[in-house]
């Protein structure tokens, strides 16, 4: 198996798999999705905070993203408003 992803070598592995991961929430995050079925209740634990971890990030970026477009859409209406007149 070819390592694909940008982990030091003592980087956490899955002990299902072998893959290395940078950090533990993207290593329990893939135990989570990929070997869900294998896992004890504390992996499935870790699991389940990462991912949820893993949400509130995006929903936060999400908004974030959004209300950056917002000001450039209104900002590049006002330049308009400003040049056309």
């Amino acid at each position: 198996m070819t390592n694909t992803t940008d982990a030091p070598d003592d980087a956490p592995r899955c002990s299902y798999c072998g893959e290395a991961f940078p950090t533990e929430r993207l290593r329990a995050l893939h135990r989570g999705l990929e070997h869900y079925e294998s896992l004890d209740e504390g992996e499935r634990a870790a699991f389940e905070d990462a991912y949820h971890s893993e949400s509130e990030d995006l929903r936060s970026f999400r908004l974030r993203a959004l209300a950056a477009l917002v000001a450039l859409y209104f900002g590049f209406l006002m330049t308009y408003a400003v040049v056309a007149v």
